[in-house]
């Protein structure tokens, strides 16, 4: 189904119906418009025996919900996998389509279109270090691919290849994407896959070895055998380095998977009573565990009992201000969250009527979600246990700044800003301090940062420690001997970045 095929599908529906014959309407979620018209068809077909309707469609928000309810489903999922995947796309096309004119570019063409199709696709399996975002790479964008390399090698002495990637990039698989670093990706594959040093009868290996895996070698044949054999000895397990992804990244997309299944296996042990209306018992037994261990986290505190007066603009450095206030906000979030656990508290124990406020807390709560009324004041984890563990930490954490602060030895210190509620912002204040120590403005101040050595020519700098790179792995010449990476998670070595009005400017990994 597509553009232009409504009033045949209809026309064929009513003849396979008087037939009795079978008729199957694919990609529907394309057509969704339509689809109350088929729904009226059906109503008045009067079918001969024998006559069967199947429809495929991908999920989608708009498709009809009567139409789902008066048929019977059956569900598939393509198996994971590069192999699967090119597995897949070689049973599609037939002999004849692959050696079409005898040309071995060509089919060579047609195996890195393959390739490219795979990559993308279970790409996916590596959100978000991998793709941003889940992007709906389908048959139709390897369709579209596959007719702009057939056209191309249609009486061409020369492909142009410029075009090939311009169209892909711009037309079909990146007119999907709306992040400029997935597009970047995209655009780094293009450049590998379809150049004309790889897809030649005198291509070097070595160039072949970056695009491709050590053990794949473009046959110079037409034969669709050629290409299945190489499918064949691929692995069936994928390898992060045949997207370009470092190893450890497997364990990251692992745990993410794993967090999910826990977060789904929590939903579905909620009681049943616990969204429909207040149960006395239900939200004792629920939500005990979470009250006690906001009584654990705040022993020895006096943050709830802690007065802060409101922070005033006398402070000459732009770091101290940043600071104070942060003390500021944390120390009324901590209040904030504490008064409204201990009102549900008191109507867990019959001392106080339950409120609309208190209701909704209760249930986000049962739910395993952290609060809207929570998220405002800072957008944390979403996993409330998790939420409270971070704010009490970064908050005791911040008390620490402010002490190092009094003391003048802030800017000595090894400074984690996983500790900051708002490390962007200090980063703008050290901004604004150098600024002024140097006499100029913020704007034509640069960030740099050196990993082994401290920059003489700034005049202010920090020293930055305990940042960690997922999913990838850092230069193991910058680190000390008594550093390892972990199999999942690359430490980074403290590094000394600051603002200064120079053009050097390094590109960091981002830890803001």
């Amino acid at each position: 189904m597509g553009q232009g095929q409504a009033d045949i599908a209809l026309q064929t529906l009513r003849e396979c119906a008087r037939n009795g014959e079978w008729l199957c309407l694919k990609n529907l979620h394309l057509v969704t418009s339509w689809l109350p018209l088929l729904e009226k068809e059906l109503n008045v077909l009067q079918p001969k025996t024998g006559f069967r309707l199947w429809l495929t469609t991908e999920v989608h928000a708009k498709f009809p919900p009567v139409l789902l309810q008066s048929s019977l489903k059956i569900t598939y999922e393509a198996p994971p996998g590069l192999k699967k995947n090119l597995i897949r796309t070689y049973e599609s096309w037939s002999p004849e389509q692959v050696g079409k004119g005898g040309l071995p570019p060509r089919s060579q063409s047609l195996f890195c279109l393959a390739w490219f199709h795979a990559i993308c696709q279970e790409r996916r399996n590596y959100i978000p270090q991998g793709w941003t975002k889940f992007y709906e790479f389908s048959l139709s964008d390897l369709r579209a691919g596959f007719e702009i390399i057939d056209r191309l090698f249609e009486g061409a002495k020369e492909v142009q290849w410029e075009f090939v990637r311009g169209l892909l990039e711009s037309a079909i698989y990146g007119g999907r994407i709306d992040n400029l670093w997935d597009l970047r990706v995209l655009r780094s594959y293009l450049e590998q896959f379809f150049n004309p040093h790889l897809i030649s009868g005198s291509a070097v290996r070595g160039k072949r070895a970056a695009a491709f895996p050590a053990q794949i070698n473009l046959p110079s044949s037409c034969s669709i055998t050629d290409y299945r054999s190489i499918i064949d000895n691929l692995p069936e397990d994928d390898r992060p380095a045949f997207f370009g992804l470092p190893a450890n990244i497997e364990r990251s997309s692992q745990r993410i998977i794993s967090s999910q299944v826990i977060a789904q296996l929590r939903v579905l042990s909620r009681p049943v009573t616990a969204g429909s209306k207040f149960d006395r018992e239900v939200w004792s037994s629920g939500l005990s565990p979470l009250l006690n261990l906001w009584k654990k986290l705040n022993q020895g505190s006096s943050l709830i009992h802690q007065k802060v007066a409101s922070p005033s603009e006398n402070h000459s450095s732009p770091v101290l201000s940043f600071i104070v206030l942060e003390q500021f906000n944390v120390i009324r979030l901590v209040q904030s969250i504490h008064q409204s656990l201990a009102a549900l508290s008191k109507v867990i124990r019959g001392t106080s009527l339950l409120t609309a406020e208190v209701h909704k807390l209760g249930l986000a709560l049962l739910n395993q979600e952290c609060p809207l009324s929570w998220q405002d004041k800072w957008e944390g984890p979403d996993d409330p246990v998790q939420y409270l563990r971070a704010v009490v930490t970064r908050a005791l954490a911040i008390q620490g700044w402010v002490e190092r602060a009094e003391r003048n030895t802030l800017m000595s210190d090894i400074l984690d800003l996983s500790e900051l509620f708002h490390p962007d912002t200090f980063l703008n204040a050290l901004r604004q301090e150098t600024a002024r120590s140097m006499g100029c403005s913020m704007d034509s101040l640069k960030f740099v940062a050196s990993w082994k050595t401290r920059i003489p020519e700034a005049k202010l700098q920090v020293k930055v420690g305990g940042l960690q790179l997922e999913g990838c792995s850092f230069d193991g010449s910058c680190l000390s001997e008594n550093q390892h990476d972990s199999p999942s998670v690359s430490a980074v070595p403290p590094s000394s970045p600051t603002h200064m009005d120079l053009i050097l400017h390094l590109h960091l990994p981002s830890f803001v």
